[in-house]
């Protein structure tokens, strides 16, 4: 069951971000993707009955063990460095237009 739930998030959400509440790198990232204006589903891997076993599960599908673990338009794109790397390169935004988790610019 567990190793399922992840990739059903991500499959059904824009943005899945899976996070542990006291994790500064996490916070960061909603920080960002908030700020952005951006929607996000985010899955607190702490508070989460089974979240050792997502975590898990998300290391087998994705090879990364630590959190944050973004999810954008159904791919897995890293965690806070990567991520913060994609909005600095001027890739992030598009990206997440591309996802409708943001509204595209009005002409």
């Amino acid at each position: 069951m567990a190793s399922a739930k992840p990739k059903d998030l991500v499959s059904t959400n824009p943005v899945v971000i899976f996070s542990k509440s006291y994790c500064t790198y996490c916070v960061s990232v909603k920080k960002l993707l908030t700020e952005l204006g951006s929607s996000f589903k985010t899955i607190e891997l702490n508070l989460e009955s089974n979240g050792s076993a997502m975590q898990s599960a998300l290391y087998e599908w994705t090879g990364q063990r630590t959190v944050p673990s973004v999810f954008i338009g159904g791919k897995h794109i890293g965690g806070c460095d990567s991520t913060l790397a994609m909005h600095k390169a001027g890739k992030l935004v598009p990206l997440l237009r591309q996802a409708k988790a943001i509204a595209a610019k009005s002409s």
